[in-house]
């Protein structure tokens, strides 16, 4: 009788055998590894929010050019996100978030380097393509190698590690601006680069989704990504040219936009009929009821959060007259407490339902947008630190719970374009939310009679006692704005009912 034979040896380099070679406690080494490459991504993000003041000045640029260093970036991760499943299929895991690691670094020390506004322009651009790769990755990893009783706790990890950076990353920032000034934030991106790219090499699977081989031959979609491209490019110009252009310009954008979008979606469509490999969105994930609730609350939750996070830094230094460094250290206190929130609510994510926990999260939130329009001008700074941790605790029940609750429910091989979209969607809204919010507060304060953006900017007021005499008028011109941020929140509560699962009726398995 012969022996049973040997199970196949694991491919080398694939989750079997970095599992047999580190042990059990592996998935939380990988997990570590692809929670600093979003925490390097989302520091590029959000850290130059905080010199925007600064680069107007020194570029000489109005809010409205100004902004496009937050909305290009996020443009770009709309755009880059796309190609997602194509890139992990095509390079697998470890080579995707080697090459985006390197385009992170080479985008901060560009823009540390540059002396001209089109350079730093071109580096957001290359940090926001890795970001928008790197970031539908992590989901995949805690649905694929968590059990379904810790993938709670690995979000709430994971979760409250991205938030770290960027809680820190403000405040570290506003020190680096007013000490070297705006050219400084762009270097704090490299360190974290550096130790992802090293744990990226050793921890992350070389393998694509499923544990199968890389194909290095799969053909990109190009003609599905420059359709996106040019959707997403017509959107915001569309945005921008609603105050800025004349309105049949910026009627003829945003119809475009429309267009090109459904161009896109057909095309996509069409690809799946056909059979044809890796398209770069299976629309068929849209088909699971939990998945599309969870993608039209990712939309507009997107809009309400990075329109907030551009918002903040600017209201406080232009609004209320802080200096770079002031600001970073007004914000820690929320960033912190976002953070602890995230741990507790991932640990609750595993025993409470998701549409719950969205639900609270989004009351929140909106009941802090409310808050800081109506905060009276000369209000204590305590009062506007509680109102901002008040807004991150809200940030702290959606952020673990929105992704488990949208995704669960999705079939194993579609994980990669069900992260994929529902990031893509989150960023489309928070790049349409940077860009109303900058169209819009830019209109209320000429509507008030303002017309200065920053310290030296076009227009700027001569001297002290005018800038006071404006203040009102800039208050007024933020309260506005979030309001508008309110309202939007305020309208995703509507769609976070939808998470919750559907009824089974007594005995069904």
């Amino acid at each position: 009788m012969s022996a049973p034979a040997a199970p196949a040896p694991a491919t080398p380099g694939s989750l079997q055998a970095l599992q047999a070679r580190y042990g059990p406690r592996y998935r939380w080494r990988l997990l570590l590894s692809v929670m600093l490459g979003a925490m390097a991504a989302l520091v590029s993000s959000t850290v130059v929010n905080v010199a925007i003041p600064d680069l107007s000045h020194h570029f000489g640029l109005g809010q409205d050019a100004a902004q496009w260093v937050t909305s290009g970036f996020m443009a770009a991760s709309v755009v880059a996100m796309l190609t997602t499943p194509w890139m992990l299929a095509r390079f697998g895991f470890r080579r995707t978030y080697v090459l985006c690691m390197a385009a992170l670094i080479a985008g901060g020390v560009l823009g540390g380097v540059a002396d001209h506004y089109a350079l730093v322009l071109a580096a957001r651009l290359a940090e926001g393509v890795a970001a928008g790769i790197v970031q539908p990755i992590p989901a995949i990893v805690i649905l694929r190698a968590f059990g379904p009783d810790e993938q709670g706790r690995a979000s709430g990890l994971f979760g409250m590690g991205v938030v770290l950076a960027p809680a820190l990353g403000p405040s570290l920032g506003g020190l680096l601006v007013d000490a070297w000034g705006w050219r400084a934030i762009f270097f704090l991106v490299v360190p974290f680069g550096l130790v992802s790219w090293a744990l990226a090499r050793r921890y992350v699977p070389v393998t694509a989704p499923g544990g199968v081989p890389a194909r290095p031959g799969l053909a990109p979609d190009v003609a599905g990504l420059a359709l996106a491209a040019a959707a997403t490019l017509a959107l915001l110009l569309g945005l921008s040219a609603l105050h800025a252009g004349p309105p049949g310009h910026a009627a003829a954008l945003l119809a475009l936009a429309g267009v090109l979008l459904a161009a896109f979606v057909t095309w996509q469509q069409r690809r799946a009929r056909r059979g044809r490999p890796e398209p770069l969105m299976h629309l068929g994930v849209f088909g699971q009821r939990a998945f599309a609730a969870g993608s039209v609350v990712s939309l507009i939750y997107g809009a309400a959060l990075f329109g907030s996070t551009y918002l903040f830094p600017v209201y406080l230094q232009l609004g209320l007259g802080l200096s770079a460094s002031w600001v970073g250290a007004l914000l820690l206190p929320a960033g912190l407490v976002l953070a602890l929130t995230i741990a507790v609510v991932g640990r609750l994510a595993d025993r409470q339902p998701a549409h719950r926990l969205v639900t609270v999260g989004l009351a929140l939130l909106t009941l802090s947008f409310v808050a800081f329009a109506l905060v009276p001008a000369g209000a204590p700074l305590g009062l506007l630190v509680a109102l901002a941790v008040l807004g991150r605790v809200g940030l702290g029940f959606v952020l673990p719970s929105l992704n488990l609750g949208a995704m669960r429910g999705l079939p194993a091989a579609q994980l990669p374009h069900g992260s994929s979209a529902i990031n893509l969607l989150r960023m489309l809204g928070g790049a349409a939310g940077v860009s109303v919010c900058g169209v819009l507060l830019e209109w209320r304060l000429a509507a008030h009679g303002v017309t200065a953006m920053g310290p030296g900017g076009p227009g700027a007021t001569a001297d002290a006692a005018a800038l006071a005499a404006a203040a009102p008028a800039r208050l007024a011109a933020f309260a506005d704005t979030f309001w508008l941020l309110a309202a939007v929140c305020a309208l995703a509560l509507l769609s976070a009912r939808a998470l919750r699962p559907p009824h089974r009726p007594e005995g069904r398995r």
